[in-house]
């Protein structure tokens, strides 16, 4: 039995010999194990982002303005904005849920042996890049980055150093410059490549009349889920109740943001975000850009934030490449998911 396997048993044992839910990991007082429970919800949940509340977060704009949390049986789902991997929130209490990527999950699970599991996935593909101007250094290859200087964020760089150890490059030959989140150190020619999102400064530095080379880490050795559903173990074992309800409203949402991306762009700029002074052309360009990153031919047969046997595996080899080690059945539990949709069948269908 993996390490895994053997705590989800413990944390289950626990449940079991106890009259009383532990939920020292959820702000939320329900007996989520209860049918009733279920029934009249109750559900106070904490749901770390992984970024600023722009359009990224469309689905659960959209869950939450729409009511498909407060119909699931929530009686708030709070959204607290990065950026953040929600490791850290998740471990200390202060998240019920994250939205984090598999790398921050899984090198956490490998090194520190923490009690975190993956129960769904938002992108099919993670949405990294390396930026670089067309003409520029125009990093088309890994072995491009050898000499150069790349910009990379504090809470990226071990994921930027994991890209380098799956093409094989030693760190020593890439010169690390640490930058916050805004690309003008790109455009201003201090360095020669910047971490990115394809879906966000990726197009800010497009509409702004550069033209524009992506390194994507998705087809350069990382091929690995992002924006994944990071809970406990603990909220797994005895919450179950109330994370198939979160993931059938966050099925709903995401199923109208695919429908329809200015919705979910309007709300980021409108209300969630209102704050942000969100520029139109871009915010609706990645809401339309995430969108191919949400579906994918697996997500039309099997509903969306399934993660198909094909990509677990294609996850860990990627976490391999990069020095992780850690199994699927460590990564992932996709029952809650599979339970969800058998319970509602109907949602499967997302583009009908």
């Amino acid at each position: 039995m993996s390490i895994r396997l053997s705590r989800r048993a413990s944390a289950l044992a626990l449940a079991a010999a106890t009259t009383l839910v532990l939920a020292s990991c959820s702000s939320g007082s329900a007996d989520t194990d209860s049918g009733e429970a279920a029934e009249e919800g109750g559900w106070d949940v904490t749901l770390q982002l992984s970024w600023i509340k722009n359009e990224e977060f469309a689905g659960e704009y959209i869950a939450d303005s729409e009511g498909y949390y407060e119909e699931a049986g929530f009686d708030g789902v709070e959204l607290v904005a990065g950026p953040s991997t929600g490791v850290a929130e998740l471990l200390g209490g202060t998240a019920d849920i994250a939205l984090s990527d598999a790398v921050a999950v899984g090198t956490a699970i490998a090194n520190e042996d923490a009690p975190l599991t993956i129960i769904g996935a938002t992108f099919q593909a993670n949405p990294f890049t390396i930026l670089s101007l067309a003409d520029g250094a125009n990093l088309a290859t890994p072995e491009d980055l050898v000499g150069t200087q790349i910009g990379v964020q504090d809470s990226n760089l071990a994921l930027f150093q994991a890209f380098l150890a799956a093409n094989g490059i030693d760190e020593g030959d890439v010169e690390v410059v640490p930058v916050q989140y805004d690309p003008a150190p790109l455009t201003n020619g201090e360095v020669d490549g910047f971490f990115a999102y394809t879906t966000n400064e990726a197009i800010t530095v497009e509409l702004a009349g550069n033209e524009i080379t992506n390194l994507e880490l998705a087809q350069n050795g990382l091929p690995f889920v992002a924006e994944t559903v990071v809970v406990t173990d603990e909220t797994l074992a005895n919450e179950r109740d109330m994370l198939k309800a979160f993931l059938k409203a966050e099925v709903q949402g995401w199923s109208d943001a695919v429908a329809d991306p200015q919705l979910g762009a309007d709300l980021a700029m409108e209300t969630y975000g209102a704050d942000l002074d969100l520029d139109p052309e871009k915010t609706l360009r990645g809401s339309e850009a995430q969108n191919l990153l949400v579906t994918s031919d697996e997500t039309e047969e099997n509903g969306l934030f399934t993660i198909s046997e094909e990509l677990q595996s294609a996850t860990i080899d990627s976490l391999a490449g990069a020095g992780v080690e850690v199994t699927a059945d460590e990564l992932f539990d996709l029952s809650l998911l599979e339970e969800m949709y058998s319970e509602n069948p109907d949602l499967v269908d997302y583009a009908g």
